[in-house]
């Protein structure tokens, strides 16, 4: 931990006068890291565990090695389109997960809060704005972004356009799930085409968008198959497998690498041993870097997390054979968009199907969306029978982590849950 602690420090050090330096210190040390995943993988997760930090290492080193390729997108942009033009998502939260993860985080953020960020707009974007206007982040070929969910993408998109001057097309996502708005965001996907093959150079063929549909839909029946059979197995959980679940069910959804990291669950899965502990279902983002949160939670055999909502957003169907129709469903019908009963309805079907014990609800500092639903959320998980912690933290600032609270109630919440085994 000294070694990624000294290597924080010398990218911030830098980040100021020299920031190409620092970039290529970071692109540097994330390669030793790909590397390191290639040659020595972590043992104790299961293979298709070991391929998906491999397969997000190599997603966070793209936009470093080739930005011209690489499109700038808030996490649910819906990109097979991207993919089919070219363009490498280049992930705003992704990108300041891996900061906070590089112990790089801290002067990225000062730097947003000086420019006059507010202290309560969501890390994930201070930090990456924060790298940005030091020069770190690398200007993309353009921007594709979503109303969805997010209050501060709104913000933080139209400043990063205007900071790398690049084309940026906002896709708006109505509030009410219905046919009108999924027509409305359908006819927003077919100018998107139109946009990426302008900026790309390259044509998207519509048979080819059909099939790269058609592997989106098998990938999703794919990890919701798994998520069931895990509801009788026990998995070794870490703490960002989960998150990189979440980002590439979303960023990554259509590619063949994601299909194949979800046809390797459904074979490891059935190697698995029983389940026993406490099993959890996490709803939001997740403190990865909280000691108090790796204590209880990272590798235990007496309690783990089986499941992330953001690994799992939509659980209906769409029609592969109708490209745009199939991507506005995802993201009219998406479980954080629309009212709070969708969402927390939705949290209470993936807890149950992956056999959670309880769940926990994360407060992350500065999302509202979260914030203001919480004790409702509460309510609605404990009438179904499923205990539920609301646990305050910050998914990315370590200064609002508040790390003595967050072991003193995680651990009362998990003694609360009992002894109980799956066996």
């Amino acid at each position: 931990m000294e070694i990624v602690k000294t290597f924080g420090e010398y990218v911030e050090k830098w980040s100021g006068p020299a920031p190409e330096r620092a970039r290529k210190l970071l692109k540097t040390g994330w390669e030793a890291q790909y590397l390191k995943l290639k040659l020595r993988p972590d043992k104790r997760l299961l293979p298709s565990d070991q391929y998906a930090a491999r397969m997000m290492m190599d997603t966070m080193l793209k936009p470093l090695k080739d930005p011209s390729h690489s499109a700038l997108v808030s996490i649910f942009t819906p990109c097979e389109m991207l993919h089919e033009a070219g363009l490498h998502p280049y992930n705003v939260e992704a990108f300041s997960c891996f900061l906070n993860g590089s112990r790089a985080e801290r002067v990225f953020l000062q730097q947003a809060e000086n420019e006059g960020l507010s202290e309560t707009l969501c890390s994930y974007h201070k930090t990456f704005i924060g790298a940005a206007d030091r020069g770190v982040m690398p200007r993309p070929r353009c921007i594709v972004y979503t109303s969805l969910a997010c209050d501060a993408n709104l913000l933080t998109f139209s400043r990063l356009g205007e900071k790398f001057q690049v084309p940026v097309f906002a896709i708006d996502v109505p509030f009410h799930g219905d046919k009108d708005s999924v027509a409305y965001v359908e006819e927003q996907l077919i100018r998107l085409k139109g946009f990426l093959e302008e900026v790309s150079g390259k044509k998207i063929p519509e048979e080819s968008l059909k099939e790269r549909l058609a592997r989106s839909r098998r990938t999703l029946r794919n990890y919701r198959r798994y998520q069931k059979e895990r509801a009788s197995r026990y998995v070794p959980a870490d703490l960002v497998t989960p998150l990189y679940s979440g980002m590439t069910n979303n960023i990554l959804l259509g590619t063949e690498a994601e299909e194949r990291y979800t046809r390797m669950l459904l074979r490891d899965i059935k190697k698995a041993g029983p389940a026993r502990g406490k099993r959890i279902y996490w709803m939001h983002t997740i403190p990865f870097w909280s000691e108090a949160v790796r204590n209880e939670l990272c590798f235990s055999e007496n309690a783990q997390i089986v499941g992330c909502e953001l690994a799992q957003t939509f659980r209906g169907d769409f029609d592969p054979e109708s490209p745009y129709e199939a991507m506005a469903k995802r993201l009219v019908y998406h479980s954080l968009n629309g009212n709070a009963s969708r969402r927390i309805e939705n949290g209470i079907r993936c807890a149950r199907e992956a056999g959670a014990d309880g769940a926990v609800w994360f407060n992350h500092w500065g999302c509202k969306h979260t914030l203001g639903i919480a004790q409702l959320a509460k309510k609605k998980f404990e009438e179904e029978g499923i205990p539920l912690l609301l646990l305050d933290g910050d998914g990315c600032d370590r200064s609002h982590g508040g790390e003595g609270q967050t072991a003193t109630r995680l651990g009362a919440f998990l003694e609360m849950l009992g002894g109980e085994t799956h066996e």
